[in-house]
């Protein structure tokens, strides 16, 4: 391997005959420290004390008494201060911490970069007076109130800068606004036994960069550059920006000093970048390259680094990892929010900033109790409660989830007063809430010595105790609601550290922590637009063109920030593996990134640079309809089924598909029970079935009058209400979408009265009767066992001299469904489905009341204007006896292969 950059500081070092032990060298981050350790041990040939090795943050630090603030208590000072900058209106703290983030990250680049506040901040006050919405001279209260802010920024900024030096705690811009005003007033100066050594830095903020001249220029202090002379001598390439920029405007350089780049990025290489579809796809690809990396002799896996531009790849990078790479450390820790844990919190934390009146929203229940740690609660001894709970909203259709539902678990109750307490609880409740839970799972994890858990468990301990502390300073987060945010926060800053062994093994790690590092081999993972470089996302209030009126860096400087990470990382290397994501979208960046591009593009590394798609192989192969061979369990199933009665619908299902018969009728697997949150058309129908059934009933066996029908419409409304009931419990058709639904079967209902009133006027209607069950015993030839067909009639009545069998439908129906034309159609097409239906319960009424001519026919709820659509042969609408004799043919030979061994069930291909 070529020699690193920190093994070419210290042999520079050495040349220049500094002893290192005297020396502070200052680093930008504490990771290459570890490894400027480890070189300099490597170099020793007596026992030493180290020398000092800070990081930059930590060496301006030192300069000042002001110590670094957490993020929160940073946000939790500005709100305070904001809010008292506010006359009327101010945010809550939920509000705020949505866009208080961003102004603080704007006070910390405007202190970092040492611009005078009161400019830029008057300056954007000026722009959002221009820019403000409001078209009338007069500016309404809104526009005030949005006005005010930014009016104020100055006085808030001043605040709390103030506020903050006073308490000797600051945010990183702040201190390093302080350090230089300590440069300024003391003179401090670095003597010639204490020389300081700057290594490794590219982008530097204002008060940095004149941290580092004021010593650069004491005559006895050093800067290594890592810089390529390949990016520093192109005056365009983004990789050298911030270094040749330094080179031309430093006074340091002006006056004769020169910086030495390296010569490494031209040397042979092995570059191979592979398009590979989606993140997941990505991680699998690499678990497969480090596999073979891993068995191959010239490449040491010990010298092997994995950058993950995109960190959120990190857990299932982890899983991708060979088992047989033996050391593996992973430098970037994974952030609490991306846990199983951090979700199950999150849920219980909506499940009560969503609770009612009427109880706990069942979405919010579900998702809660089907979460692992939910079900890990839900053990035997406490009743299984989460299994029970997700059958009971199912089967009872239990849109809120409230009291009275929860008596049912006596055995969970202790657990579940905490999951559903009886009031919505209060931030510091619920936090009480949350620590309750950690100490049960606690307990459980103990016993089963689950390791991993319990430190998962332990840092949501430390979280909510660190919560605490925060609500106690604070009068101004009395809801729930305003906690969540937060939350969140804090989840998203607190990490879970690996433990691992940085200077050996396999190394896993983010892009910043590559500084100053070296790999022999480097793999790096979601090279695309928008993650690396991140492109434009401006988190800032102040616009493009006055950061660049001020210096402040815009989303073109932080892209030139990875870019020279980028390469930097790839100047060394010798072996390097480049994935990115062949199937763009929204969320996981855009397309393969411009610094691939670069590298296929330049034609000093074109021998180099190998690309390929890693793309899965597909072959397109007809489908193969499966086929289910009727095997002596089948035939004894199927034999059961008969005895018990084929339906039409169960014979309909058959010709529509033989394996749909299979699942449903043979196996009994039907759809999953699922909360009808919208009325699903089963249920739609159902109501309206049963509603006609219950209003009808006390009429069978009467001639309908128009008197019966006026008395029936005032019945509607109650009897349906009843019905939703019985089919929904726990809706309330007195508001929202339940309201609509009822009054869509209320206004069918009433149409289809008018329609009888209608028809009553000209034609006699006597009901003979309402969803009578039919069973008759058939002989079919060539079967050994008995068949049973059966079916339930809607209605039977008598229309002026003919027999009627109505059957209702709330869905579509079209008078080419019920005509028949070929009767071969009957048994092949579904779409003749509702004639076979007819047909069927003709047959059944004929062979109980052994009468024939009768009318057959469906009314559909959504075309009432049209009547009966009656079954038609030829445009014949009666029904005779030679056509029953017709249909019990085809019957037959449908039963018959149903029934038949030898003929295997062969799905349907559409």
């Amino acid at each position: 391997m070529q020699q690193t950059f920190l093994e070419y500081v210290l042999d520079d070092l050495a040349n220049k005959q500094l002893d290192i032990t005297q020396c502070t060298f200052v680093l930008p981050s504490k990771r290459s420290g570890t490894f400027l350790k480890k070189y300099i041990s490597e170099r020793l040939v007596k026992n030493i004390f180290s020398p000092e090795i800070l990081s930059i943050q930590e060496f301006i630090g030192n300069l000042t008494d002001i110590k670094q603030a957490s993020n929160i208590d940073l946000l939790l000072a500005l709100y305070e201060i904001y809010k008292a900058s506010q006359k009327e209106d101010p945010d809550d703290f939920a509000s705020f911490m949505n866009w208080g983030q961003t102004l603080l990250q704007d006070f910390n680049e405007i202190d970092g970069y040492l611009i005078p506040a009161k400019d830029i901040l008057n300056y954007l006050s000026a722009i959002k007076e221009i820019n403000h919405w409001s078209t009338s001279k007069d500016k309404s209260e809104l526009v005030e109130n949005y006005l005010q802010l930014w009016k104020n920024l100055e006085n808030i900024y001043e605040s709390f800068y103030a506020g903050l030096v006073a308490q000797k705690r600051g945010y990183q811009g702040l201190i390093q606004r302080e350090a230089v005003k300590v440069l300024l007033q003391e003179s401090a100066k670095g003597s010639e036994s204490n020389p300081i050594i700057f290594v490794g830095f590219n982008a530097l903020n204002n008060a940095e960069s004149n941290i580092i001249q004021h010593y650069l220029e004491t005559g006895n202090s050093h800067i290594y550059w890592d810089i390529d002379s390949y990016f520093l001598n192109d005056p365009i390439h983004d990789a050298g920006l911030f270094i040749r920029n330094y080179q031309y405007n430093w006074p340091y350089y002006k006056h004769g000093h020169k910086i030495t780049p390296q010569n490494n990025f031209l040397s042979e290489k092995n570059i191979v970048i592979t398009g590979v579809p989606k993140n997941i796809s990505q991680t699998k690809y690499v678990g497969q390259l480090l596999g073979e990396l891993d068995t191959n002799s010239e490449i040491d896996i010990k010298k092997t680094a994995l950058v993950l531009a995109d960190e959120t790849l990190l857990n299932p990078i982890l899983h991708a990892v060979p088992e047989n790479i033996p050391e593996v450390n992973i430098t970037m820790g994974m952030p609490l929010n991306k846990t199983v844990l951090y979700s199950f919190f999150i849920s219980y934390l909506e499940l009560q900033l969503n609770a009612s009146d009427n109880g706990w929203f069942y979405k919010r229940v579900l998702e809660f109790i089907s979460n692992p740690y939910a079900l890990t609660l839900s053990t035997e001894d406490q009743g299984n409660f989460a299994q029970k709970m997700s059958k009971d909203i199912k089967e009872h259709n239990l849109i809120h989830l409230n009291k009275a539902a929860l008596t049912k678990y006596p055995k969970a109750h202790p657990l579940l007063s905490v999951i559903f307490p009886d009031t919505v609880p209060s931030p510091m409740e619920w936090i009480q809430y949350s620590l309750t839970l950690i100490e049960r799972l606690k307990t459980i994890y103990q016993k089963e010595k689950n390791a991993l858990e319990l430190e998962y468990l332990y840092r949501f301990y430390a979280l909510f105790n660190q919560l605490g502390q925060y609500l106690d300073k604070v009068d101004f987060m009395g809801e729930l609601k305003s906690i969540k945010n937060l939350f969140k926060q804090l989840a998203n800053m607190e990490s879970l550290d690996f433990i691992g062994q940085p200077l050996t093994g396999f190394q896993i790690m983010g892009m910043l922590e590559s500084r100053n590092l070296d790999f022999e081999t480097v793999i790096i993972t979601s090279v695309n637009e928008g993650i690396l470089p991140s492109g434009k996302s401006n988190n800032s209030f102040i616009p493009f063109d006055v950061k660049r009126d001020y210096g402040l860096p815009t989303y073109k400087e932080k892209d030139a920030i990875y870019v020279y990470h980028f390469y930097r990382l790839i100047q060394r290397a010798k072996n390097i593996y480049i994935t990115y994501n062949t199937e763009p979208d929204v969320l996981e960046g855009g397309e393969k990134s411009r610094l691939i591009t670069q590298l296929l593009t330049d034609e000093r590394l074109k021998a180099n640079v190998k690309h390929s798609i890693a793309a899965p192989k597909i072959t397109i192969e007809a489908k193969q309809p499966i086929q289910i061979q009727k095997d002596k369990k089948f035939m004894e199933d199927l034999k059961a089924f008969a005895q018990k009665g084929f339906s039409p619908t169960s014979l309909t299902n058959y010709i529509k598909n033989p394996i749909d018969f299979y699942t449903r009728n043979i196996l009994k697997i039907n759809d999953l029970d699922e909360v009808e949150e919208n009325i699903a058309a089963n249920t739609f129908g159902t109501i309206i079935h049963d509603s006609l059934e219950q209003l009808y009933l006390p009429l069978v066996g009467e001639t309908l009058t128009e008197e019966h029908i006026k008395s029936l419409k005032k019945e509607v409304p109650q009897v349906v209400q009843q019905h939703f009931g019985k089919n929904l419990s726990g809706v309330d058709v007195s508001k929202g979408r339940f309201l609509l639904v009822y009054n869509v079967i209320l206004k069918y209902l009433y149409n289809f009265f008018d329609n009888e009133m209608h028809q009553l006027k000209r034609h006699h209607i006597k009901i003979l009767a309402l969803e009578e069950r039919y069973e008759v015993l058939i002989n079919v030839p060539e079967l050994n066992f008995p068949i049973k067909l059966k079916g339930t009639l809607d209605r039977v009545d008598e229309f002026d001299d003919t027999i009627r069998i109505i059957d209702y439908k709330t869905g579509k129906v079209e008078s080419k469904n019920v005509k028949i034309t070929d009767w071969e159609d009957l048994i092949t097409d579904y779409d003749k489905s509702k004639a076979f239906q007819l047909l069927c319960y003709a047959y059944l009424y004929a062979k109980k009341h052994g009468k024939t001519d009768v009318q057959a026919g469906i009314i559909s709820f959504k075309k009432l204007s049209q009547g009966l659509l009656p079954f038609s042969e030829d445009k014949d609408t009666r029904i005779h006896s030679d056509t029953l004799a017709q249909f019990e043919t085809y019957l037959f030979r449908l039963i018959g292969e149903i029934c038949d061994a030898t003929i295997p069930l062969t799905e349907k291909i559409d």
